[in-house]
């Protein structure tokens, strides 16, 4: 079940992800995760651990808790 705070979190990522014109692709390598987990993220079905959280950060060159922000 898809809870609104994995929905947000997933629509920061993807609209940061757009923003860089980066492809679920290329995100995926920089953050050395896989693109279909990527892809579940940004849709709200995947639960992320923190560690995850900050792979994806450091992919985006935010900080942490700029990619915590306001969900």
């Amino acid at each position: 079940m898809r809870t609104q705070l994995l929905v947000k979190f997933g629509q920061k990522v993807r609209n940061e992800r757009l923003r860089q014109s980066l492809s679920q692709e290329q995100l995926a390598a920089k953050a050395g995760l896989h693109r279909t987990y990527i892809g579940m993220i940004e849709r709200g079905e995947k639960n992320i651990t923190l560690q995850n959280i900050g792979k994806i950060a450091v992919a985006l060159n935010m900080k942490l808790s700029d990619i915590l922000k306001d969900i």
